[in-house]
């Protein structure tokens, strides 16, 4: 009997669990506090977690029995893979199902950002009206910058193709074909920085991703420019962000990740009208959480019956 723990925030639950069959004991409900997580996992084979569950070294360390980790989603920021090679386990994860998803709300955290679409739905709620609507700005005719062109960044230059954009592309491991077909042009990020009206950060969660946009890069952004975040918040130094947006150094963001999450009350993001939040929600839509599960739960059972996928990150033998 394979035993599995899954994480409850796997909705709709029933569709991952009828993927499994008999031979499978599973647990819904896991907890993300690190001293339960050592408890919790020590008697499963198989772990099945969002994000929010942090796989640290410590609990894999005492996780004796775990042999394989499926994580829904792209990101696997949230677990120590070093722990998980030095222990013998398999991470599994779904890159590619959220990219459509993620681009599309990049896109509506942009149109929202320009046209200010929260101060709209608050003068309305105020009982005032459009004669005290600071003035938008439009998208048609600008430049839009994407750092990180894998899947999600790919997709946002489709979208944006649209709209009579000129693109520019900031990645160092794609070559500049990419960007030529998706009638974009690779830069390098300062440049990017400099000539966009507003950019877009898609890149993955790494060491040389982290704090990639602080005061510096922030300074070399035009003041009327936008910044939008739908990749990792680390990769945004965040007290640089909110002075940029405090001192008009930029005209605003849209943010659906962040430095610390869920975003505590006390954020100083929140009390800016320029700042766009949304709760790291550009992955949850129907057809991207069906297709996320149903892709987790082929991935987990191949693996662990002995086949191979492509999603593999961890060798089983190190």
């Amino acid at each position: 009997m394979t035993r599995a723990i899954v994480d409850q925030d796997i909705t709709p639950t029933e569709r991952l669990l009828d993927h499994l069959d008999d031979t499978w004991e599973v647990t819904v409900g896991i907890d993300g506090d690190e001293e339960t997580l050592q408890t919790e996992l020590a008697e499963y084979d198989v772990a099945i977690v969002t994000s929010r569950i942090p796989l640290t070294r410590a609990v894999l360390d005492s996780a004796s029995e775990l042999s394989l980790i499926g994580k829904l989603g792209t990101g696997i920021d949230s677990i120590d893979l070093e722990a998980a090679r030095d222990n013998g386990i398999t991470v599994t994860h779904t890159p590619g199902h959220n990219a459509l998803s993620v681009a599309e709300h990049a896109l509506g955290l942009t149109l929202a950002t320009a046209r200010r679409l929260p101060v709209a739905g608050e003068i309305i709620a105020e009982g005032r009206w459009r004669d005290e609507y600071p003035l938008g700005t439009r998208l048609s005719g600008s430049t839009v910058g994407i750092v990180g062109f894998g899947n999600v960044g790919k997709r946002v230059g489709m979208l944006f193709s649209g709209f009579d954009v000129d693109v520019l592309v900031a990645d160092p491991y794609v070559p500049s074909i990419d960007a030529e077909l998706a009638h974009g042009e690779r830069t390098d990020l300062e440049t990017l920085l400099a000539e966009s009206d507003v950019v877009i950060l898609t890149p993955e969660l790494t060491g040389e991703t982290r704090g990639l946009i602080g005061e510096a890069e922030l300074d070399l952004m035009r003041h009327s420019a936008l910044l939008v975040n739908v990749s990792r918040g680390p990769v945004v130094e965040e007290a640089a962000l909110v002075d940029a947006l405090r001192n008009g150094d930029i005209a605003g963001a849209g943010l659906d990740v962040f430095e610390h999450e869920p975003v505590p009350a006390d954020s100083p993001l929140q009390d800016l009208d320029n700042a766009v939040l949304t709760p790291h929600i550009a992955a949850m839509t129907a057809e991207c959480r069906a297709g996320n599960i149903d892709q987790l739960a082929e991935n987990v059972t191949r693996l662990f019956a002995g086949e191979d996928v492509l999603d593999r990150y961890v060798p089983v033998d190190p």
